[in-house]
């Protein structure tokens, strides 16, 4: 498998996928080498036909990511960083576009574009030392990399801006209060629980799965009506796969499919 200097990419058992930002000097710090390698890495897990989950953390026991390398965006002028902005969109909307869930597995700080990166993934499980927030405005800066319209999208308007303009940070038990957070786990058991969570979904149809993840992310954005039209039109298209006898047939003859 192809390897990177800032990123790990590892395919466990049961065709899950696991990428690790492996920068824990700088706390996981994302750079543009970091966010190419990403992007690199993203497009080698959906050129696997087989692959079914994407677990995405940060390497060590502090940081998933702490935030953008400021080192390397202090001296940006305003064309670069907004191209740096760019990349950074640009790889994140890749995570929601892919065919499979992606499950961020957030061990310690994500503040600003680590906590960007982990509202990308579909969903969000947390180590009990996990802190959130967007603290750009601390800096002089606005978030670059979707905080401001994924985050109000995730906890809500209010809560949303009160955190974007006050930069405070919320707790893992907080986070998951506030709906962006699924589950609080010991920093023990986060990957193990991640494991889990990939194998319950890896048991169900991959194309109906699929169909899933796109019906919520692009039905997000559009009116109810044509939202359910998407759902009617993926939904008649279950029926022309193999995914669909099979599972109904296994629940008449009272037995597990066999996908």
């Amino acid at each position: 498998m192809q390897t990177f200097d800032n990123v790990l990419l590892e395919q466990l058992e049961g065709n899950v996928y696991c990428l690790t930002v492996n920068r824990p000097k700088v706390l996981n710090a994302l750079n543009k080498e970091t966010l190419a390698d990403m992007a690199a890495a993203l497009e080698v897990v959906a050129a696997d036909s087989s692959a079914r989950v994407l677990l995405v953390t940060g390497a060590g026991e502090k940081s998933f990511v702490a935030g953008a390398d400021i080192s390397q965006m202090q001296a940006l002028t305003a064309l670069q960083a907004k191209k740096f902005g760019e990349q950074a969109l640009q790889t994140f909307r890749r995570f929601e576009t892919l065919d499979i869930p992606v499950i961020a597995l957030v061990n310690g700080f994500a503040l600003g574009g680590g906590c960007e990166l982990a509202m990308s993934c579909d969903f969000i499980f947390a180590s009990d030392n996990a802190k959130f927030g967007q603290p750009e405005v601390t800096l002089g800066v606005t978030p670059g990399f979707g905080g401001s319209q994924r985050l109000p999208r995730l906890v809500g308007r209010a809560m949303a801006m009160e955190m974007l303009v006050s930069g405070r940070m919320l707790d893992a038990n907080e986070a998951m209060q506030r709906g962006l957070v699924n589950h609080v786990y010991p920093q023990a058991e986060l990957m193990e629980q991640g494991l889990k969570m990939a194998a319950k979904i890896c048991r169900n149809g991959p194309v109906s799965v699929k169909f899933t993840k796109e019906l919520v992310q692009r039905g997000q954005d559009l009116d109810l009506e044509n939202a359910c039209a998407m759902e009617s039109d993926l939904f008649g298209l279950c029926f022309a796969t193999d995914e669909q006898s099979e599972g109904m047939t296994a629940f008449l003859e009272k037995r597990k499919a066999d996908f």
